[in-house]
């Protein structure tokens, strides 16, 4: 899977997308009598839904993994697989096609272990960007719980952030550079803007943190306005990335930045601004008492001889998505390094053993 190109291309333009890996995925379900079918969130952004049927009177369960990789610039070799020290390297080894061949043989695994429940592999596009392939997925199918399986070290990650992109856009009056009397200056404004996020972020620290995520955060990312250097600039926006947690809802977040607006408005007559909410991903949370965590957990420590930790993530996962259907989900994966960078790898031994743990929760979860 590693040696297959399937570089997000709404990351990447002219990425390969998931098409070959989907291929691959279906194929190798068929060859071992496991039914499946594609689909498609978008054209040729296809995503596998693989299906091990149980009896119908038992619990079902969702193995989660995406196809789909960031780009490969810089990075020498990116699909050649190479196994070294029993590291697998190479684009994708570890976020995530090694949870993926994981999720795929513990599927092989359970197939006739004569379960009650239904096993679903979900195997999508698009995590790295929009998570289209979800989305759509979930629309298909139902269950009592899901397993994502983004590497974790073999902790169990009960708890993410979430995140959310906002703009605000400052209104001025454009006018000669020569006329201060007529001009009103959009950047200037933006300015009391950002000293006031700036305390907000100082403010949130302040608050009492998530036991396993710690604290929100709000940065600006990306920020233009004017129109040349003789005109007092009309407009200026700013995009801002708030980072969220799990008691935080987005209608919280909007309130923070109104309040920052109606102050300085209220201040100066002539300061007009708005903002607008351009992206929403919710946080997720799971009980460490749900149902599916308490299974994985021993399971987990039997193969592991040890209980595992668990952890909260700092970055969004398809999780939450399952979490916000109504499906009980928690996240377990292989160990390894290099996410998104130049250098990947994904540890084969913690691949293998993620396999075994899938499999016994599968057999305990859905009996």
């Amino acid at each position: 899977m590693v040696s297959i190109d399937s570089v997000n291309p709404s990351l990447v333009p002219g990425g390969a997308g998931e098409a070959g890996m989907a291929r691959f995925v279906m194929e190798w379900c068929a060859e071992r009598g496991i039914p499946a079918e594609i689909d498609d969130a978008a054209p040729d952004r296809p995503s596998v839904i693989a299906r091990v049927k149980g009896k119908g009177s038992g619990r079902s369960v969702v193995l989660n993994a995406h196809m789909d990789t960031v780009g490969v610039a810089g990075m020498p070799e990116a699909f050649s697989a190479r196994v070294e020290n029993g590291r697998l390297y190479g684009r994708g080894s570890y976020d995530m096609k090694g949870s993926l061949a994981a999720c795929m043989l513990a599927l092989s695994d359970v197939r006739a272990s004569g379960l009650s429940g239904d096993v679903i592999l979900a195997a999508v596009a698009d995590e790295e960007h929009a998570s289209i392939g979800v989305q759509s997925v979930l629309k298909r199918i139902r269950a009592d719980a899901a397993i994502v399986t983004e590497p974790t070290a073999l902790a169990l990650c009960i708890a993410h952030k979430g995140f959310s992109w906002h703009e605000i856009t400052t209104t001025g009056r454009a006018a000669h550079g020569s006329r201060p009397d007529l001009g009103i200056d959009a950047i200037a404004h933006m300015g009391r803007v950002l000293n006031r996020l700036e305390a907000l972020q100082a403010e949130l620290i302040r608050r009492a943190p998530h036991p396993l995520l710690g604290h929100g955060s709000l940065h600006a990312s990306l920020i233009s306005g004017g129109q040349e250097l003789s005109t007092y600039p009309e407009t200026c926006t700013v995009a801002i990335e708030r980072r969220t947690l799990p008691d935080e809802t987005i209608e919280a977040v909007e309130g923070e930045f109104d309040a920052i607006l109606q102050e300085l408005a209220a201040k100066d007559r002539q300061f007009q601004a708005r903002q607008r909410t351009t992206l929403v991903r919710p946080p997720f949370s799971v009980s460490d008492d749900a149902p599916i965590v308490r299974i994985l957990r021993d399971q987990a420590a039997r193969v592991l001889g040890r209980t595992p930790a668990a952890v909260g993530a700092p970055f969004w996962m398809d999780a939450a998505f399952f979490s916000a259907g109504g499906i009980p989900t928690v996240n377990i994966g292989p160990d390894g390094a290099g996410a998104h960078s130049t250098e990947e790898w994904v540890d084969l031994d913690s691949v293998e053993k993620c396999r075994e743990i899938l499999a016994l929760t599968v057999r305990v979860f859905c009996a």
